[in-house]
This record gives C-alpha cells, structure tokens and sequence, in this order.
C-alpha cells in the first residue's frame, strides 16, 4: 500500500506529469461540453446536417495543419482499405452516438461506450493476434456483466436507442482497433479522413431531413467541429506530456461529465443500476488497461 502510494506521489510531483493530467481533464471536458451540445442541437435538427455542419467546420480547422504537414501526405496512406475501414467505423460510430442521445440520457449513452475498451481487449486477440491472460479475460468477462446490469436486459429497456448505443459502442470498439493496426499514419491524416466520412454521410442523409437552422444555432452546430478537434489536440498533447498510464485513467472522467451535465442541463436523474454498470465497467477497463501495460513491459513490448 505505502509503495502504491510512493508511486502516485512520484506521478504527481512530475511537472510534466502534472500538466499532461491537466491537458487530459481539460480535454474531456470538451469533449463533455461537445457532447452537451449534441444532444441539444440534435433534439431540433436532424443528425445528418449536424454531421455536415460539424464536420465542415472541423476540415477548416484543419485546413493549416494540413497545409504545414503537405497536402500530398494525406492521400499517401497505408493500407487503404483498412483506412476506408476505420472511416466507415468512426462515421457510424458518431452517427449512432448522435442518434442515441436524442431519446437516451447522456450518462447511459456514454456508459455504453465506455464499454469500448473492453470489446476491443475481447477482440483484440483474434483481430490482432495480441495475447491475452485469464486475468485480463476474468476482467472482459465482469465488464460484459457491467454492460448488462447497466442495460438491465428485458422488453421494456431493450430500445431501439439502446440497442443503437450499443452498435455504436461497437463501432467505436472497431475504430480503436483498426487505430491500433494504423499506427504509423499522422494523426492529421487519421482525423482528416474521419472527418471527410463523416461530412459525406451527412451530405447523403441531410436533404431528407433539413430543418433550416438559425444564425445561432448553426454558430453552435458549427462550433462542435471546433470543440471536437480541440478535445482531440488536448488529449493528444498530454499522451505526448506524460506516460499513458498516468492519463488515460483521466478519460473515465467523462461518465462524471455526463451524470453532471445530463442533470442540469436535461433533467435527467441516473438510474442506480446504471451507475452500479458504470462503476462496474469502469474498474473492468482500468484493469484491463494497467494489466495489458505490465504484460507489454515483461514481454519487451511498447505498452503505449
């Protein structure tokens, strides 16, 4: 115990450290506010014209970027087919996750996709070929029994919503999966393309369904595509300000964010077995993920 705790003083009286953690709250609060925002925007306008919209303003972010790292890179990919892949993944993945806050509260939502790290421990041996010991499969199997506690299966909680926030849980599983297999490609790339899939589906879907926005309300759909890149920069910056095992546990913030924010802004009270699955899934992916570092570190591997 005085060792964990000797440990946890060293992470935290790092400067470095310190700030990388700071960047990684920061960053999940935007990605919460993003969120937030979603949900109110998507209750009035369809999913496909925020995703035009969103995805839009996101590419002119980039634009400089862009510019700075070569314009010729982008289109100088490693295995396309497995990039076209990964696209298809991250557009369905926030196509459902839009979807399923329009009817769901955002801590359920985002419980569900919290899940995401532990579907991709499960897959990552027959996927990837990664080696994966009783240990972290005992973990897998009590994060499965956290995702059913949450949903708490039956024909009244069994939704269409619901049964979309796990497809896109899913989906962002697969994403994470072929990131993993992508490792070599800049990250401008990987965001560029994923934002391209995304304005595509919502040029496809978004004359079906338009409702003509105003000013203000397309400053705000507009203004999620800005939000968005910036939460991404910051949670790329503290991976590069301090070790992943002293930040990513900082991401699981987001379920706090989403209890939060889903009370005062929507009124929505979580229910105790969501918060009993959450918690639950939650200590599940924390083991997983310090497990999958310390076998990484005894075999010699990269644990990043």
């Amino acid at each position: 115990m005085s060792s964990a705790v000797t440990s946890l003083r060293e992470t935290f009286s790092t400067p470095s450290a310190r700030l990388g953690i700071a960047v990684m709250l920061f960053g999940i609060l935007l990605f919460s506010l993003n969120d937030v925002m979603g949900k109110w925007l998507v209750a009035t306008y369809s999913v496909g014209q925020v995703l035009l919209i969103r995805s839009a303003a996101a590419l002119i972010i980039l634009i400089p970027f862009i510019w700075s790292a070569g314009a010729i890179t982008l289109f100088r990919v490693e295995r396309p087919k497995l990039q076209a892949l990964r696209v298809a993944f991250s557009t369905a993945e926030v196509f459902c996750f839009y979807a399923a806050v329009v009817y769901l509260p955002l801590a359920d939502v985002m419980t569900y996709w919290l899940a995401a790290p532990i579907y991709v421990a499960a897959l990552s041996p027959f996927l990837l070929g990664e080696r994966v010991g009783w240990r972290r499969w005992t973990a897998i199997t009590i994060g499965f029994i956290g995702v059913l506690v949450a949903l708490q299966p039956s024909a009244a909680t069994l939704t269409l919503p619901a049964l979309i926030s796990i497809l896109g849980s899913l989906a962002f599983a697969f994403m994470m999966l072929s990131g993993r297999a992508l490792r070599g490609t800049p990250d401008t790339t990987l965001v560029f393309w994923q934002m391209v899939g995304a304005g595509v589906a919502g040029i496809v879907i978004a004359p079906f369904t338009w409702v003509q926005p105003t000013g203000f309300d397309l400053g705000l759909i507009a203004l999620l595509g800005v939000v968005a890149m910036a939460a991404h920069v910051c949670v790329n910056r503290s991976l590069k300000l301090a070790d992943a095992a002293t930040v990513t546990p900082f991401q699981y913030t987001l379920l706090f964010w989403a209890v939060l924010f889903g009370w005062l802004v929507f009124g929505d009270v979580p229910r105790p077995a969501m918060l009993l699955g959450a918690a639950i899934i939650v200590a599940a992916g924390l083991f997983i993920f310090f497990r999958g570092r310390k076998v990484a570190k005894l075999e010699g591997r990269d644990p990043g």
